[in-house]
């Protein structure tokens, strides 16, 4: 009699502990996973940490590898935060400019510059950098020379050489200002809130 309390119990047991899994389960796929947007205004903190901006890179290229590419976008993480710039924005721009580091135009590779900064022709063929980190921060810096008024001081070393003429000409808030005026190609703001989709989709997925 005992013996077949015990094994009743048992069973009894087992059946809770499977009907609470199913339970635990259905409940976590009945709730949809939050849909991320990321802002489009030049000076709000971008959202999307090193891993991520590595994964969505390594999603469209293979040109370096996670661990480099992770080191890479936390010095546009850590730039960007020093300027109180958008990180998201800058990195998508990053991508568009150079073919997720593929070049292949006017800018060579060993130049560092990230942005296409100072490309106008084979004559001035671009802007050159040291290191990785000052291809960065010029790239930041003429965002923010976008974004801001000639009031608003950086906080970094000034080390892009166009810093000055953007601030007395140019003056944008979101993404959308910022890409109509950055290059004279009419489909630019186009192509790069068509890149900004693609980090956004990504990291939805």
């Amino acid at each position: 009699m005992k013996t077949t309390k015990l094994v009743f119990v048992t069973k009894l047991k087992l059946f809770i502990s499977a009907l609470i899994l199913i339970l635990v389960i259905t409940s976590c796929k009945s709730i949809p996973r939050e849909t991320i947007i990321l802002s489009r205004r030049l000076l709000d903190r971008g959202t999307l940490t090193a891993e991520q901006l590595a994964d969505f890179f390594l999603y469209n290229a293979q040109t370096r590898t996670r661990e480099e590419l992770i080191t890479f976008a936390q010095l546009y993480i850590d730039e960007a935060a020093a300027e109180n710039i958008n990180s998201d924005i800058a990195f998508a721009q990053m991508c568009h400019e150079t073919g997720f580091l593929k070049f292949g135009g006017l800018v060579q590779p060993e130049w560092h510059n990230y942005c296409g900064l100072g490309a106008i022709s084979a004559d001035q063929p671009g802007c050159i950098f040291e290191t990785e980190q000052l291809g960065v921060r010029a790239h930041i810096q003429h965002i923010q020379a976008y974004a801001t008024t000639e009031d608003v001081q950086l906080n970094n070393e000034l080390v892009d050489p166009r810093y000055s003429w953007v601030h007395k000409t140019k003056f944008a808030v979101t993404l959308g200002d910022f890409a109509k005026s950055w290059a004279t190609d009419p489909e630019y703001a186009c192509k790069l809130e068509k890149m900004f989709e693609r980090m956004e989709s990504f990291i939805n997925q």
